[in-house]
């Protein structure tokens, strides 16, 4: 069975050595006058490259605004900040200089602008996105894939509730990618990009769409180069061709292009927003702890599947006789994989801790919205599943 779609990856990707060198170029382009500057910590402006951005912004007869601090798993205030900022300064074009995080803000900002009423609204179910500021990225953080897709999750600062809305209105209309701007990033950020963009191909892969061959090969191929730039890449983190692979796809795996003919599960995803929105963990780290729960809770009644990728994937040896131990094995094998990056396999590894009950409960209570809504499309993960997984996932199922 093979799902309809619509394919649609309107962002001009610039990629290679010396990109940022075309950032003037590309904002005039794209019909910029006013820009805003939005990014994250102090690494942006020691690294130089916020001066490579403001020199060309200046010689493209740009002018400019800034706004800094933006946080992991983005949060809403500094969002209602970059709105206000825009409006009075009168920005009409965002750029967004770092990682998902940066990218998320930008463009919940941009959604914000044009909007009469709270930008919350969006993440709340009570509007649709109608028009977005058009947002540009200059990349630094291979990851969230979020330079490429319609995604945009943002953290309110009071519930700690992380949502995250879906719209083309808010693609980019260009990324500048050089994967040398990577080659000073920690080890543990590495490995859990490297996390992160796996995820977004697997939450596609895992479907009972079944039947797109061609996709599972991209998927599978994008799948098995990830895991091997991630393994190589930390005894060689200035290795330019290992960065450009990881890099090009965090782009690929969240631009909805391994979703072709499939449908995206996200289930996993769902259940880790809630762990890095309450503990503040990095969420390549929590999908890592949550996967294999995830994938042993569903695994029996889709043994092709993770067989599959157990083989083509993982490298496991088919089992023909004993299909759920070839499954298996493929799980085990990913977790092996996670150990050898650094990433955690379970929750008490991620927090150093396991869960209590009662938080298991306001994490349950948090992604079912009391109880009222499932997550997944593979299967349709409810309150009493996610409390499972969960329980699983803390070693205390």
């Amino acid at each position: 069975m093979i799902k309809d779609f619509n394919f649609y990856a309107p962002t001009r990707v610039v990629f290679g050595r010396e990109s940022e060198q075309q950032i003037g170029r590309l904002v005039v382009a794209a019909g910029g006058h006013k820009v805003l500057i939005h990014y994250g910590g102090g690494s942006a402006e020691r690294s130089g490259l916020l001066g490579v951005v403001r020199s060309q912004l200046q010689n493209a007869g740009i002018s400019f605004c800034e706004l800094g601090g933006v946080v992991p798993n983005p949060l809403l205030s500094k969002v209602r900040q970059g709105i206000e900022m825009c409006r009075r300064e009168g920005v009409d074009f965002i750029l967004a200089v770092g990682g998902g995080s940066v990218i998320d803000s930008a463009k919940a900002i941009g959604y914000g602008v044009p909007y009469s009423g709270d930008v919350w609204d969006f993440w709340q179910g009570r509007a649709v996105p109608q028009a977005c500021l058009p947002i540009g990225v200059v990349l630094t953080i291979p990851a969230a894939g979020s330079e490429m897709s319609s995604s945009c999750v943002i953290t309110h600062d009071e519930s700690l509730l992380k949502r995250g809305v879906n719209s083309d209105l808010c693609r980019c209309r260009f990324a500048v990618m050089n994967p040398e701007r990577t080659y000073t990033l920690p080890a543990y950020q590495t490995a859990a990009g490297a996390t992160d963009i796996m995820m977004h191909t697997m939450e596609r892969y895992f479907s009972k769409y079944e039947d797109m061959t061609l996709t599972d090969a991209i998927s599978e191929a994008l799948l098995r180069t990830v895991k091997e730039a991630a393994i190589a890449v930390l005894d060689a983190p200035t290795d330019y061709r290992l960065r450009a692979q990881i890099m090009w796809a965090g782009s690929l795996a969240h631009n909805d292009l391994t979703e072709c003919g499939t449908e995206k599960d996200f289930a996993t995803h769902k259940l880790e927003h809630e762990l890095s929105a309450l503990f503040g963990v990095t969420h390549g780290a929590g999908l890592a702890a949550l996967w294999p729960s995830w994938a042993r809770f569903v695994c029996g009644r889709h043994l092709s599947r993770f067989v599959q990728f157990a083989v083509n994937v993982m490298g496991v040896p088919n089992d023909f006789a004993h299909p759920a131990d070839t499954a298996e094995r493929g799980i085990q094998a990913i977790e092996e994989f996670y150990r050898k990056i650094g990433m955690p396999t379970n929750v008490p590894e991620l927090l150093g801790r396991p869960l209590t009950e009662a938080e298991i409960d306001t994490l349950v209570d948090k992604c079912s919205n009391g109880g009222t809504i499932c997550v997944g499309a593979m299967e349709k993960i409810d309150a009493e599943a996610m409390r499972t997984i969960y329980r699983m996932a803390n070693g205390t199922a």
